[in-house]
């Protein structure tokens, strides 16, 4: 079953098409080996005789695992944050509009930088831990610059307010998600994930054009900070915790198929952009409701 993850979509064992012997890319030359493939959710992994993808052949000893992509969407937030706080601090104090405006900039060079460098990570066949640090450092500069500017606008000011309640709901959303999906059993199947992603691309397709009408003085402030954009917020956020659970769902599978452990890098990335996704969504429902009070 196809991924609707573009990050995840790049790779066969997320798909249901990898091998419990493992994978590796067309220009490894050692000999296959085709072992029976397991069965996973009712679908078998491998090639049309059950065994290795024609054309892969084993790779390396090490198997991505649940700990190494722990570890290595760990290091990738890691380096979001350490960026983000670099970020804040290093803009210096909002004293006049002035510097609001920088912020503004500076998290939309974050943002269009970081958007360019996820769609090089999502179709790169081979994936590459440089290039989803590289994002993970570009997000930093968006979510530091942006958090401030949310702050010095409806928080307090000093990042105790709108930022930690945004951390900590980020926190318990993905926790939570993740205890729903692991104790419920939850099963994703095919018109779930449609749905999901017809879902996610209708939200970014209004989102777009709200901006692009913005330049027009014409958006219909889906991007903005009144009812509008309160109703955009909260679906974002539930569209944000549906992507997890695809995610967690294909993460899962690509274990089970036996990917490569380089593979964990993948995983990271498509974990560590819906995260990002979670975060910023609840971070504008809390300024939009401070803004309101």
């Amino acid at each position: 079953m196809r991924s609707s993850n573009p990050v995840f979509s790049r790779a066969d064992g997320f798909n249901g098409r990898g091998s419990a012997s493992g994978m590796s890319y067309p220009t490894q030359g050692s000999p296959q080996y085709a072992p029976p493939a397991p069965q996973y959710g009712g679908q078998q992994y491998g090639g049309p005789t059950g065994g290795a993808p024609t054309g892969y052949a084993p790779a390396s000893t090490e198997r991505m695992t649940i700990d190494s992509v722990v570890q290595k969407t760990g290091l990738t937030l890691g380096v979001v944050v350490v960026v983000a706080v670099a970020t804040w601090f290093l803009t210096g104090p909002i004293t006049d509009p002035q510097a609001l405006t920088t912020l503004y900039t500076l998290s939309m060079v974050g943002a269009l930088g970081g958007f360019a460098l996820s769609m090089v990570n999502s179709f790169k066949r081979v994936v590459s831990p440089g290039l989803v640090l590289a994002y993970a450092a570009l997000e930093g500069i968006f979510v530091g610059a942006f958090s401030k500017a949310m702050e010095a606008q409806f928080g307090s000011g000093d990042g105790t307010g709108l930022v930690m309640g945004a951390v900590a709901g980020t926190f318990a959303a993905v926790a939570g998600t993740l205890a729903a999906y692991k104790f419920f059993d939850i099963k994703v199947g095919q018109k779930f994930r449609t749905w999901v992603v017809a879902a996610m691309f209708g939200f970014v397709a209004v989102s777009l054009l709200d901006f692009v009408l913005g330049f027009f003085s014409a958006d219909i402030g889906v991007n903005g900070f009144g009812g509008m954009g309160l109703v955009m917020s909260l679906v974002g956020l539930g569209l944000g915790v549906l992507m997890l659970i695809l995610d967690f769902d294909f993460v899962e599978r690509g274990v089970a198929a036996g990917l490569p452990e380089r593979e964990s890098w993948r995983a990271a990335f498509g974990l560590t952009v819906t995260i990002i996704w979670i975060y910023i969504e609840l971070l504008r429902i809390l300024a939009i409701l401070r803004g309101n009070d």
